[in-house]
């Protein structure tokens, strides 16, 4: 191969558009497999452990897509959100805080929604489950925005990339807290060394990859033995990257970083994480038998939880801000976007898998509480698409935020 078909290959799949069709067709694909009569096979395969067992890396195939494959990914979300903060759009403390605080209006809001509906519906012995409704998936929602969105401003993708990693982050928390049977201090400091290594490292006049990657799993690897969700290690790793560009640089390191790691991102990691994240078996007439998947009391609390309580929290959230406070949204998005873009914040996999997992014991109630997560999530996708693919066929104000200053970084998905 060429070096100029290299260089148009990795281009290619640096493209957003690239990575979004790739995870919608391994989602697809995944669905399909675990519906079809290939199912049991297919389950047989996710559940297939790998991995050293002396080290604690004893891990289906599954929770290796979903712990090692998608820490590539947030890895480089973490690259673009420190880029962003130092020197672009984040980079004005009054416009970063409204994603980070709508994310918590985003985390408040579906807990609430879904604590009523069980409440309401007298089925108390599922409240346990209040947090499945509270975390958003990058990947997906990432996906949907760059497909659907197509022309409207890349400010939208940084709104919601902060929100989506916040939420993400509170979610690890809540799981730290609420589900965890005991966090490894230790292993968890040892991570944190490792990331202030790698920070070093990085900083260097040169890069040496020999010895970055070997740092890398070794940040990975402490992370996840201390009980953290693994990924937010491909998140820290990520943002102890330096963002300015120096003297004698086309580019940064950060920017470099990206570049040399999104390709797999997109063309291997999101695509298998999508396959084995989407690939849940869904049946009508329900797990138990018992009348029918819709009429289940937590179907409908998670379902209405992903779909109106994410959009309301982070409406609301931000609709207050921007009102009674000096905080205004970032540039060249307007409230016109909250609500689409919140909409595609309830679109959960990962995080609220796991949750779902964590909260109950009773087999039946874990996969009712992920079918529904699979049917929120749905729907949310598909309204916010629509939504998306209406507002990027309207015209847009030159000051969408109303900062009083004509919007300066409007370049296009």
């Amino acid at each position: 191969m060429t070096t100029s078909t290299l260089t148009r290959t990795r281009a290619f799949l640096n493209r957003e558009t690239t990575g979004g069709v790739l995870v919608l067709i391994g989602a697809i694909i995944g669905l399909a497999l675990a519906n079809a009569p290939s199912g049991p096979a297919f389950r047989a395969l996710s559940q297939t452990v790998l991995g050293p067992a002396s080290i604690g890396l004893d891990l289906t195939v599954s929770q290796w897509a979903q712990d090692g494959l998608l820490a590539i990914f947030f890895f480089t979300i973490g690259l673009e959100l420190i880029s962003e903060i130092r020197v672009g759009s984040l980079h004005d403390p009054r416009k970063a805080a409204v994603p980070i605080l709508a994310a918590c209006g985003g985390v408040a809001v579906p807990a609430i929604i879904y604590t009523a509906v069980i409440v309401a519906s007298s089925s108390t012995q599922y409240l346990h489950g209040w947090a499945i409704p509270t975390a958003t998936d990058i990947a997906f929602s990432l996906a949907v925005l760059v497909i659907a969105g197509r022309g409207l401003p890349s400010g939208l993708r940084i709104f919601l990339l902060t929100m989506a990693v916040v939420d993400d982050l509170i979610g690890i928390l809540i799981i730290a807290i609420f589900y965890s049977h005991g966090l490894n201090l230790l292993a968890l400091l040892a991570a944190g060394a490792a990331v202030a290594v790698f920070a070093i490292l990085v900083r260097r006049r040169k890069m040496r990859w020999w010895l970055l990657i070997p740092v890398a799993l070794i940040a990975w690897w402490c992370m996840h033995a201390s009980g953290v969700h693994a990924t937010i290690a491909g998140v820290a790793l990520g943002l102890v990257a330096p963002a300015v560009r120096r003297e004698g640089e086309t580019v940064s390191r950060a920017t470099r970083l990206g570049q040399l790691v999104g390709p797999l991102s997109n063309a291997i990691a999101l695509p298998v994480f999508a396959l084995f994240a989407a690939g849940v078996p869904i049946s009508l007439t329900g797990s138990g038998g018992d009348g029918g998947l819709f009429t289940h009391p937590l179907v409908w609390a998670v379902t209405a939880a992903l779909v109106i309580g994410k959009p309301v929290g982070i409406l609301l959230t931000s609709a207050a801000l921007t009102r009674w406070t000096a905080l205004r949204l970032p540039d060249a998005v307007g409230t016109r976007d909250l609500l689409p873009v919140g909409l595609l914040c309830g679109i959960g996999f990962t995080v609220s898998m796991l949750i779902a997992g964590l909260s109950f014991r009773d087999g039946v109630a874990i996969d009712e509480a992920r079918a529904a997560i699979l049917v929120g999530s749905l729907i949310s996708a598909v309204l916010g698409g629509l939504l998306l693919h209406h507002d990027s066929r309207i015209a847009r104000g030159p000051d969408m935020n109303e900062d009083g200053v004509p919007d300066q970084d409007v370049r296009p998905l």
